[in-house]
Order: C-alpha cells, then sequence, then structure tokens
C-alpha cells in the first residue's frame, strides 16, 4: 500500500496548491493513503483536503518576527520527519522551494520527489534569505531527492545553464497533469451572483491568479486602456489576490487611467473556471512562468490565451508547433504570444508609461476581440493540445 505525503506551501487557490489537489483526488480515487501537508495553513484558505490535511503553522510569515521565522525554518524538517514517521509515508511529493527545501532537511527514506515550477534564475534575482537557501540547496540539499521534476524543458535547461544545479541526473521534465473532465464539469456551473452573472455578459478579458511582481499585472491593465474605447461593452476582471502593495499600484493605475468603470476585482473563488468558461479572453501578462496552469485551464473551457512571453515553456502549452509570427506577434492554436515584459527587475515599475511591449499586447487582445476565428482554431486543437496534461500518466510518473 502506498502511502503518500503531498507538500505545499499554503492553501490558497494557487497554480502549486491546485496542482497538489489534482494529485490528493487522484491518488485517493486509487485507494492510496494521501496526506496533504500545508507549510502555513490560513483562516481563508480555498483549498482544503478534510481530515487527511496536516499545517506546520497557522501563522503567516508575515506576521513572525525575523527571530521567529527563523526558528520555525529549523524545527519544518523536523516536524516533517516526525509526521513521515508517524505515518509511515512511502512516498513524499513537494511543490516549489519552500517545500522542497524543508523535505530535503527530514532525512527520511521514502521515496522523495521535488517539483520546481519557474524559472528560478528569474525568480530568485531578487536578495533575500530564503532566496540565497534555495540558490544554496540546489548544490546540496537536492541530493537527498530521488527525482527533480522540471515541468518543462524550459525549466530544467534554466536550472542547469543558470543556477548551477549540481544533480543532474535526478531531474525529469513532466508536464502538470490535469483534471481536464472537472474542470470542464466546474466551467459548466452557472454563476450565482445577479451581479457577478450580468459582468458576464459582456466581453470580459480575465486575469486568473496572483497580485505579485511576477505575474505583473499592471501590464494588462495598461494594454487594456488602449483598446477599452473601441468596445462599448469590454470589461476587465480580476479573479485573484495576493501583494496588498501591488493591489494598491493596480487600483491607483486604474484611477489615473479613468478605467474604474470597466475593471472589476471578484477576489478568490472556489471555482474560478465557471468565470473563466464566460469569458472571452485569458490573459497572463507575467514577467516569467514556469508553465502555468490557467493555459491548460483555459484552453480545457475553450476560452483563447494572450500571454507574455514570460518562458520557453509557454510554447510548449500554447502550441502544437505551427506558429505564425505576424508583426511582433506569435499566432498559435490557442492564441497569441507576446514579447516578454521583464527588464531584469522585479518591482512596481517607476513609471506608468506605455511600452512598446504592452501595445504588442493590446494588438493580440484586439485581434481575439475582433474575430471569432481565434476561438474557432482553438476549438478545432483542443483535444491534441490538452493531450499531453493526461492526470493518470503523469501522476503514475512522479511515484515510478
Amino acid at each position: 500500500m502506498k502511502k503518500i505525503l503531498l507538500i505545499m506551501p499554503y492553501g490558497s487557490v494557487g497554480g502549486m496548491e491546485r496542482l497538489a489537489l489534482n494529485f490528493y483526488n487522484h491518488y485517493s480515487k486509487q485507494n492510496y493513503e494521501v496526506k496533504a501537508l500545508k507549510i502555513i495553513r490560513l483562516k481563508d484558505d480555498i483549498i482544503s483536503f478534510g481530515n487527511d490535511e496536516i499545517a506546520l503553522s497557522e501563522i503567516d510569515f508575515s506576521e513572525m518576527s525575523s527571530s521567529q521565522r527563523l526558528k520555525f525554518y529549523f524545527k519544518a524538517p523536523m516536524m516533517i520527519r516526525k509526521i513521515i514517521k508517524e505515518n509511515q509515508i512511502t512516498h513524499s511529493i513537494s511543490f516549489g522551494d519552500m517545500a522542497n527545501f524543508f523535505s530535503s532537511l527530514s532525512f527520511t527514506n521514502e521515496h522523495k520527489v521535488a517539483s520546481i515550477h519557474a524559472l528560478k534564475s528569474v525568480e530568485l534575482i531578487n536578495k533575500s534569505f530564503f532566496n540565497t537557501i534555495s540558490k544554496i540547496s540546489y548544490k546540496s540539499t537536492y541530493y537527498f531527492f530521488d527525482k527533480v521534476v522540471c515541468i518543462s524543458d524550459a525549466i530544467k535547461k534554466d536550472l542547469i545553464e543558470n543556477c548551477g544545479f549540481a544533480f543532474k541526473q535526478k531531474l525529469k521534465v513532466i508536464y502538470n497533469p490535469h483534471d481536464i473532465e472537472n474542470i470542464e464539469f466546474l466551467s459548466n456551473i452557472p454563476i450565482d451572483s445577479e451581479d457577478e452573472k450580468q459582468l458576464f455578459n459582456n466581453d470580459v478579458i480575465v486575469f486568473l491568479g496572483r497580485f505579485s511582481f511576477q505575474k505583473s499585472p499592471w501590464h494588462l491593465i495598461k494594454a487594456f486602456s488602449l483598446i477599452e474605447k473601441k468596445h462599448q461593452n469590454l470589461k476587465l476582471v480580476f479573479i485573484g489576490d495576493g501583494d496588498s502593495n501591488v493591489e494598491s499600484y493596480l487600483q491607483d493605475l486604474i484611477l489615473k487611467l479613468k478605467i474604474s468603470d470597466k475593471v472589476f476585482f471578484l477576489g478568490r473563488k472556489s471555482n474560478p473556471y465557471q468565470y473563466l468558461k464566460k469569458s472571452k479572453i485569458l490573459a497572463l501578462s507575467s514577467n516569467y512562468e514556469g508553465t502555468p496552469n490557467v493555459i491548460v485551464e483555459s484552453i480545457a473551457c475553450e476560452v483563447p490565451v494572450v500571454s507574455s512571453n514570460c518562458t520557453d515553456g509557454i510554447i510548449e502549452l500554447m502550441s502544437l508547433g505551427e506558429m505564425k509570427k505576424t508583426d511582433n506577434l506569435l499566432e498559435t492554436e490557442s492564441g497569441f504570444i507576446t514579447p516578454n515584459f521583464f527588464k531584469g527587475v522585479l518591482a512596481i515599475p517607476n513609471n506608468d508609461e506605455i511600452t512598446s511591449e504592452e501595445k504588442d499586447f493590446a494588438h493580440a487582445l484586439e485581434l481575439i476581440l475582433s474575430d471569432e476565428k481565434y476561438k474557432q482554431k482553438l476549438l478545432l486543437n483542443k483535444i491534441e493540445l490538452l493531450s499531453k496534461f493526461d492526470l493518470k500518466i503523469v501522476t503514475k510518473a512522479y511515484l515510478d
């Protein structure tokens, strides 16, 4: 009998947490014993694992003093070790740098798998204590993993060429699995709120994710401001939450651009797919990504995508290989890839001037809004685009 421990940072609706939930649901259906460990559990967590959930702390890092946080860093691997021993865990899977690092120092003998979900040479560019630890761990503690999963070829290449990852033989590329049938089912559930239902009777561009320097949603807002006057019924909807400083900047930017009546913040949603399904476009304006789950989810919901070229992994998700370049845009079977926004600094911009990349992003949005052929192209290629993310195949590959 396999006894599996899934280790994740939080219980929000971020990509890694939704991924962990997919694993949990699938392994449970295989009659494995599955426990889900959140490093931090908060009262407003969207994702829950019921009686199979364990937490190391119910106090967020932002509420800890520096000494408390340091003490927690030292205690966490020992707490994980105790959980693994008490539950006789045979396999553990950790999601992201924090979970990977703590798991690597538990010094337990189960089949131990780490997973890496973003371009680390970009993500770790800002100096912080934990970023420094993460860089060191790539040359030291990752030795203790049996397998280190990269969710795209681009991430694997980045770790080797730009991050000095010392254990190349442990790196395996496995795409994120998705329960496509469940996404489709959830996407067809009607929206309850009358106000939200009316909102989505308009042409909606939707952003789904955390407000962060990584996601840089200000690029989307500025691109939206360039086209909103051409489309009377066009709205921009944000689903998610995150860094309060980023959100505050977004609100100020919206006021400055005089588009407050067309931009809406709905907060986190336990079922974002019912909103995604009703949208015209999913927009992703990130500085960097790994292979963002939301693109696969958008394809499953039959909604075209406009994404910045935030990683080579974007092409792996959005295209079957038939790409056409028009001006600065790459047209794929599922939408458009626009030039990368990243300029070497992860921070709120110093000024609000419209950049050439934001104009390109706006042009891609305009093309999809103006012609139904892009949605028809997605529908024609949907099954083949989704074939590489089969839940059964991917979850088995993690345990092999």
